[in-house]
This record gives structure tokens, C-alpha cells and sequence, in this order.
């Protein structure tokens, strides 16, 4: 099937950013013990592909790893730090390397141990004319530095922010933030140049209750002594993870997992620490819906299912059943755990009377919609799948029909997914987006015949040797260049 994209609805620019692929992993000089087979970290500038001969149901258990959102918040979070930081678990992933090639760049000596334990040791004084911009601009999340770098300068410029290209995504959410703080932010030449007349914010709203700016608004008001009062923040996992860590060096924080947040900084901290991210929900509902769209029964250990309740009641009343281990704590004693096991459906799932849409935790996570476009593709009937946050991820979504899914692009925010469908194989080359690129993955893990999956470097800026932890669930997935 051929889907041709309206000419209204193809590609908006997105903020300007380097489409060649980044350098290869050049930081890792030391001895890795990895908990994960297979793991290649061995310089390469060639294009990585999968081939996939689907049509299999997986099988087995797989643990989740901690969270690409949280990691890159994290590691901006730790230049508040002057101690030794260190973060076991953490993902070995593409947007993590990019994180630190920018870290070292600028002074910071940064060593991964075994057991995926990543430490930090800042310099005294940063080296910000040291820069790298070419790193810097393969993620979005080197606005999140701006909190952290206000401490201390006066004055400092950051590149243009790259990451997944989902249509228009404004920083004035940062700016209008920031700007409560003393900070002021102007584009020129490709980059922001920020300025600093530090001051206390009293109370703030944010503009806007976007993840990415609460971590922001959160890391700049760690650095002050007086207490910030912020409305509208996000609560979502990436948010709850970093005011955990920042309350571990000595931030004093309430209000975590509510929009309200009440934090008083602190201008000078010096703690060794050592912080456990939480696993991932969003990978956790990549493993759901490749389960659900092959029809398999899965384990799923360490899952945070209180991120994803709404999704799994969601699912539930679709006619999934699933059963969940009793809670546990991760290993940072804040966020419950459980195990939990898909069972097959057999062909019975039904499509959902009403439409499904994101919103800011608790409500669905932006970055679980994309999961259900494959499970309503082998429901029966229609779902309408309104992705309402980003101007250009539902177009993504019609990539789908190319292995058989029936899709119908409503506008560049809605979609229709009829099911159920019986998959077919495909060539097809990611598109550049991170959970988009992973929907193709699942949707070739059921399609009968062998599939191709080209570049896929966008999938592994967020998720860690996927290709061999489905393997040990059965699937048939080979690794070529």
C-alpha cells in the first residue's frame, strides 16, 4: 500500500540543527562490565540496520533500563554537583553519549565503571568556550544546562538544540522561565547567547507544563538559597527522578508528583552521592505493544506501573489481560515496582469507544500514545489516536500502512487505525524520530517474512541493544552495516 502525504501536512522546519550523523562513542576508555550481552561500543562512523524476519511470538522475561528523559536530566543535574556523582544503571544509549561529549568537552571527568555505573567529577571552573557543538546539537537536551550553568556565569551561549523532529518546538517556554530567574535568552548566529542578572523568583507560573522547561525552572531554582514557589510543573518520570536526586545533594523539595513545587536551593553544593535512576515506562510500553501486536506472552521486570496506569487500564478495558507481581522498590527506595506478565490475546482485543490522547502525567504519556497505533492495528475496529502535542508525530504513524496496517491520516494530529491486519514485510528506512522509528520495529517483529529496518541510530538514542534483548525473547533480528 502507498500513502502519499498531503502537501499542507509534509515537514515543517524544525529548529535549526545538523542532519549528519554524529561521531561515534569516542569517551569510552575504560574497562566495561555490562550486565547486557552483546553490547558493541566499538567506534564506528557506518550506518547500523536490522534485519528482521518476523512472524515469531517472543517469549521470556526482559528488565527494563532506566530512562533516556531522566539520564539527560541527570547529567545536567550534576554539574550543580562539585562532589563525586555517580549513577549506577545508567543507559548506555546515543543521547547519553551525546550528554557527555558535551560534559567532557567543558572540563568534566567522566568515567563508566561495571555494572553500567557512570561517574562524574566537575572541574572548578568549567570551559564553556570548549563547547562541542557538533554533539550539542544532535540533542534537544542541552537547553536543560542553562539552569545549571546560570549559577556560576554571567554570561555563556549554547548552540541551536537538535533531538527528534516532531514540528515546531519552541524554547520561549525556557525563556519566559528563566526570565524570572534574571536570565535572558536571544538567538543569534545559530545559537542562544544567555545572560545572567541572578535573582530570586518568589512564586512563578510556568507557561508552559512541559517536562523539559519544569527541569529547567527546577535546576535553576536548586541554585538559589530563597525559596521558588512553581505552579504548572510537570510531574511526569523524568521530573520525579531529578527532584529525588537533587533532594539526595541537600535541595529541599515538596511537592514532588504534583504540579505545585516548593524548593529552596542552595548556592554552593559539595556531596558525594550515589543515584539509581528509576527504569524506564516508556520502554516498558515498547516491550507491551511488541508483545500485544505478536500476540505473545511476555514478562516485563522492573516495571514503574504507577507511570503507566492509565495505559495499562486503557488496555484493559481493550480486552487485555495481564498480571502483576506484588510491588517492590527500585533501587532509589522512592518508586514502586512489579513484574509484569502480557498474556496473549488471541485475536480478541476490541478498539476503544473513545479516542486516545496524551497529557502530562497522570494522564497517558506522550511517548506511550505511539505504542497503541500497533495494538490498534490488531484490535477489532476503529481507533482514533489524536496526538495533539506535536505538530508532525501522527504523520509518522501513517509509515505503518507500508506493513499493513490500515491508517488513515485525518489531519497532521489524528489518525484512524482500523484492525485488525494481517502485517506484511517491508524495506523501510527509520524516519527521524525516536518512538515513530520504534513503531516500524514492532510492527516487523509481527509481519510475516523478512523485513529490513535502515539506520537506526534514532532508535538508539533511546533504548539500549534492543536488537539483542529481543533476540532472548525470540525474536530473529540480525545487526548489519
Amino acid at each position: 500500500m502507498h500513502f502519499c502525504i498531503p502537501d499542507h501536512l509534509k515537514m515543517i522546519p524544525d529548529v535549526p540543527s545538523s542532519d549528519s550523523e554524529p561521531r561515534p562513542f569516542a569517551h569510552h576508555t575504560d574497562s566495561l562490565t555490562s550486565n547486557t550481552p552483546n553490547l558493541d561500543l566499538r567506534p564506528t562512523n557506518r550506518e547500523v540496520h536490522l534485519r528482521i524476519e518476523g512472524g515469531r511470538r517472543l517469549h521470556g522475561e526482559v528488565t527494563l533500563k532506566a530512562s533516556k528523559n531522566a539520564a539527560v536530566a541527570l547529567l545536567c543535574a550534576s554539574l550543580l554537583n562539585y562532589g563525586v556523582t555517580k549513577f549506577p544503571n545508567f543507559p548506555r544509549i546515543e543521547e547519553v553519549t551525546r550528554m557527555i561529549e558535551v560534559l567532557e568537552s567543558i572540563g568534566v571527568k567522566i568515567t563508566w565503571w561495571e555494572n553500567n555505573t557512570l561517574e562524574l567529577r566537575r572541574p572548578k571552573k568549567l570551559m564553556l568556550e570548549n563547547l562541542d557543538e557538533e554533539a550539542a546539537r544532535k540533542t534537544r537536551s542541552v537547553l536543560m544546562l542553562i539552569g545549571p550553568l546560570m549559577r556560576d556565569h554571567v554570561e555563556f551561549d549554547i548552540p541551536y538544540a537538535g533531538g527528534c523532529k516532531l514540528g515546531e518546538r519552541t524554547v520561549k517556554p525556557h525563556q519566559y522561565a528563566l526570565e524570572e530567574f534574571g536570565v535572558s535568552i536571544t538567538a543569534a548566529d545559530n545559537r542562544y547567547i544567555v545572560k545572567v542578572d541572578k535573582k530570586a523568583p518568589g512564586e512563578m507560573t510556568l507557561y508552559e507544563s512541559g517536562n523539559t522547561v519544569t527541569n529547567n525552572t527546577i535546576l535553576a531554582a536548586a541554585c538559589m538559597p530563597e525559596a521558588t514557589f512553581i505552579q504548572a510543573a510537570s510531574c511526569d518520570y523524568m521530573v520525579q527522578d531529578l527532584c529525588y536526586f537533587l533532594q539526595g545533594i541537600g535541595v529541599e523539595i515538596e511537592g514532588i508528583g504534583t504540579p505545585v513545587l516548593h524548593i529552596r536551593g542552595l548556592s554552593r553544593i559539595k556531596r558525594n552521592i550515589e543515584y539509581t535512576p528509576t527504569e524506564d515506562p516508556i520502554e516498558a510500553m515498547f516491550f507491551i505493544s511488541a508483545a500485544v501486536t505478536t500476540d505473545s506472552e511476555i514478562t516485563i521486570k522492573r516495571v514503574p506501573f504507577r507511570w503507566i496506569s492509565l495505559e495499562l487500564m486503557k488496555l484493559k478495558k481493550m480486552g487485555l489481560r495481564y498480571t502483576m507481581s506484588s510491588p517492590y522498590k527500585a533501587a532509589n527506595g522512592y518508586v514502586d515496582l512489579a513484574d509484569l506478565t502480557i498474556h496473549r490475546h488471541e485475536g480478541k482485543l476490541s478498539a476503544l469507544p473513545d479516542k486516545l490522547h496524551p497529557n502530562i502525567w497522570p494522564g497517558l504519556n506522550p511517548d506511550s500514545l505511539p505504542y497503541f497505533v500497533p495494538i490498534a492495528g490488531v484490535a477489532t475496529g476503529r481507533t482514533l489516536i489524536h496526538d495533539w502535542i506535536y505538530e508532525r508525530r501522527a504523520i509518522y504513524y501513517a509509515e505503518l500502512s507500508k506493513l499493513g496496517i490500515r491508517v488513515e491520516l485525518l489531519d497532521q494530529h489524528r489518525v484512524h487505525v482500523r484492525g485488525p491486519n494481517e502485517l506484511v514485510k517491508a524495506n523501510m528506512t527509520c524516519p527521524p524520530a525516536l518512538r515513530p522509528a520504534s513503531l516500524l520495529l514492532i510492527g516487523m517483529l509481527a509481519a510475516n517474512g523478512m523485513s529490513v529496518l535502515r539506520n537506526i541510530y534514532v532508535i538508539n538514542r533511546g533504548y539500549e541493544d534492543l536488537a539483542a534483548r529481543l533476540n532472548m525473547l525470540g525474536a530473529s533480528i540480525e545487526v548489519f552495516s
